[in-house]
């Protein structure tokens, strides 16, 4: 099947691993252009180089931080600059923090809207005018089920969460004439860093540990029907697929990558 991304553009922001280097490697198999944006450098420009050996594609990586103010207009300024558009913008940047209300300061509420709200915003921002100029784009925000349901002990992650997938509704409605479509994924229980990050802290209580008990407690605790964890390449596809000229008709809409463990539709 022809996805119609020959040539495109995309902007992946959290690009250096897990479902922002999948969704990129992905839409790089199908003649995307993809710039990658992530804080790391040494990280970013491996992920970079996976991608180019991998597909035989474009990958440019361009380190940036979207909490910096000016991320977003030197990112879009630079796929610009190299490629001459942008037709896609995946908002992927993220990090879990999930803690009991009252143990959630200032700093962490202020923080997580930084870095996922307010970096999706101004990305967005920024590349609206481009994807206007080429006459529309695909704009996906990656989110997560606790946005769409919020458990004991979530906040602020799901709070941001949710934010984002407003955002993706209202958005969806402003921007449908200028054929910019725009959606979101709410992400389960997959294979990440995250998920290595915290075998680490684990570890030192329990040195026997594997990354392969982390994954099968997670996925008794949510109880997923598939009865396993997700792959990140199982996410890169369906934000690939939205991005794509096969989703035209698609947006305002949430999709669940989570092996059938949300509560809703």
């Amino acid at each position: 099947m022809d996805m119609g991304l020959q040539d495109k553009v995309a902007i992946i922001t959290g690009g250096s691993y897990g479902i922002g280097k999948a969704a990129a490697l992905s839409m790089a198999r199908e003649g995307a252009r993809v710039v990658l944006v992530a804080r790391r450098s040494d990280v970013l420009e491996q992920a970079a180089q996976d991608i180019k050996v991998a597909t035989e594609g474009v990958a440019l990586p361009v380190v940036g931080d979207v909490i910096d103010k000016d991320a977003a207009a030197r990112v879009v300024k630079t796929a610009v600059d190299h490629f001459g558009r942008v037709d896609i913008l995946v908002n992927n940047a993220g990090a879990s923090m999930a803690k009991n209300f009252e143990d959630v300061s200032d700093e962490d509420w202020e923080f997580d809207f930084d870095l996922k709200v307010w970096g999706a915003i101004r990305f967005i921002r920024e590349a609206v005018p481009e994807m206007r100029k080429v006459g529309g784009g695909r704009i996906i925000n990656v989110t997560n089920l606790g946005g769409r349901t919020p458990g004991a002990n979530s906040m602020p992650t799901s709070i941001s969460r949710a934010a984002g997938q407003a955002i993706t509704k209202g958005l969806s409605k402003d921007l449908a004439k200028d054929n910019i479509l725009v959606s979101t994924v709410c992400i389960g229980l997959i294979k990440s860093g995250q998920t290595e990050r915290r075998l680490e802290v684990q570890k030192a209580n329990n040195p026997d540990l594997t990354i392969e008990d982390i994954w099968a407690e997670s996925v008794r605790g949510r109880g997923v029907p598939l009865g396993r964890m997700g792959e990140d390449y199982e996410a890169g596809d369906v934000i690939t697929f939205l991005a794509s000229d096969r989703a035209s008709y698609l947006t305002g809409i949430a999709v669940n990558i989570d092996g059938g463990s949300s509560a809703v539709l």
